[in-house]
């Protein structure tokens, strides 16, 4: 076992290598997940871990949890626990003892899986008179670093801040995982409280917009529910897309809807999808979530990218020169929760061996990851996925034919090939056909200006990203 590695990591940093491992894991996930997910299903795990570090058991509350759990994120737990280790880990869920030992009947119909939605009451809340907003302070406008990819939703967003109940009702932003679609509405909260201290602001995740439907059920308490949900001034939800096939809760969250917009209240809601590509999501409902303003957040460009690093290093307490930054930003491409788990691996791959940060120590620190991506993601399976995508040829890729059929997603090919690979732009045009850098440069060009106008193009673009990143 080398110093370095990540098991020698956990060793090294707590007595019990088996809590140490327990604790990287949650703090990696915490980063991952969106906040509201990690609380309700990570968070109140407990883990019992031997100490050659080859097994886990995670012990869950009941059995509703452990299916949950199961289906959702073990497969993810078990690959961070292993990276982390550094060997083979064998996961198991186990129900407390408490649940074990339990026989009786539940109370109530939404104790037994509730057909309304797959998810129970988790996490108790305060009774609704007990207003809080789960406003995160520390994510405002001046901490979200502005670029192109996120520009136009940062001023709209602003706007709505400034102005709530105006133009822009309701805000509607899209986007992929960890682009900072949860900071920048969280921004927004924490804007209009600084300027209207009284203004009644609540931040929420949909799962807890689900949960609270189904806790109204079970309690009969539809009157403080509405009370709640229709007499705020601001309304920020989180992954709208969760309320995919829960009926009563569309119904719900369509009436807070018009009774918040029938009062000059404003509401901001993210998505990972744009309103009409949201699947299971009643017509009215997609109709609501249209009639504002719609904007996307792109996954950052090289600068952005740049000086997230050096903003967020320099925030941990430490400098990153302007060279790595680049050379990390080159190769984590895709989103900022990325890029920050990738800075939190080199600050700690160089505490713990007492190194000076360099391209070498990024190069060593982060050597899993730009391992997989060498694996994965090469012009060549571009070509293939993109051909598979619009149906053509590969071969298409780089013949000389030019219909609009197989040229625009030739074009298409040349921009993820530029995006997504460390090619320069004779190395691509090459693998195109022999084509030369200028044909490359106008398709990247091209496809990077319409990706901002066309919403359809944007949306392919995403799925074709995340099919190609695994």
């Amino acid at each position: 076992m080398t110093q370095g590695s990540p098991r020698a990591f956990i060793a090294h940093t707590a007595s019990d290598a088996g809590a140490g491992l327990w604790a990287a894991c949650l703090e990696q996930l915490a980063q991952e997940l969106p906040e509201q997910q990690f609380n309700t299903w990570i968070k109140p795990l407990s883990a019992q871990i031997g100490e050659d570090l080859s097994q886990a058991s995670l012990v869950v509350a009941n059995r509703f949890k452990m299916d949950w759990i199961r289906a959702q994120y073990l497969a993810r737990l078990q690959a961070v626990l292993e990276g982390l280790a550094g060997q083979p880990v064998r996961v198991e869920l186990v129900l407390a003892p408490r649940e074990i030992n339990a026989r009786s009947t539940p109370s109530t119909p939404f104790s037994d899986v509730p057909t309304e939605a797959e998810l129970p009451s988790v996490v108790e809340e305060p009774a609704f008179g007990q207003f809080r907003t789960r406003l995160n302070t520390a994510l405002t406008f001046d901490t979200l670093v502005e670029g192109t990819a996120n520009r136009m939703a940062r001023a709209a967003a602003m706007h709505v801040a400034g102005m709530p109940g105006h133009l822009y009702n309701p805000l509607f932003i899209y986007g992929g995982v960890g682009l900072g679609k949860t900071h920048l509405v969280h921004a927004v909260g924490n804007r209009l409280l600084a300027d209207r201290p009284d203004a009644k602001v609540l931040y929420i995740h949909a799962e807890q917009f689900v949960s609270d439907v189904v806790k109204a059920y079970q309690r009969k308490t539809f009157d403080e529910f509405k009370e709640r949900y229709h007499n705020l001034d601001l309304l920020l939800i989180d992954d709208v897309q969760f309320f995919a096939n829960k009926d009563r809760t569309q119904e719900e969250f369509f009436n807070a809807f018009e009774a918040l917009l029938a009062k000059k209240s404003h509401i901001v809601m993210t998505s990972d999808t744009y309103p009409k590509g949201l699947p299971d999501i009643h017509e009215r409902l997609v109709s609501r979530f249209d009639s504002g303003l719609t904007v996307a957040i792109e996954p950052p460009e090289l600068e952005m990218r740049v000086a997230i690093l050096i903003s967020k290093a320099r925030s941990e307490g430490s400098e990153m020169p302007e060279e790595v930054a680049f050379f990390v930003a080159k190769n984590v491409r895709s989103n900022v929760r990325e890029l920050e788990g990738a800075l939190r691996k080199i600050l700690a791959y160089s505490r713990f061996n007492q190194k000076e940060i360099s391209i070498q120590l990024a190069r060593e620190a982060l050597r899993d990851l730009l391992s997989i991506q060498n694996r994965q993601i090469s012009v060549e399976n571009i070509q293939k996925t993109v051909a598979d995508y619009y149906k053509i040829k590969v071969a298409d890729m780089y013949s000389k034919k030019r219909p609009a059929s197989i040229a625009r997603p030739r074009q298409i090919a040349m921009y993820l090939a530029k995006e997504l690979t460390q090619k320069s732009l004779p190395e691509i045009g090459e693998l195109f056909g022999g084509r030369d850098h200028t044909t490359v440069l106008h398709a990247v060009r091209k496809i990077s200006a319409e990706r901002q106008q066309l919403t359809e193009l944007n949306q392919q673009l995403h799925v074709l990203e995340q099919t190609l990143k695994g």
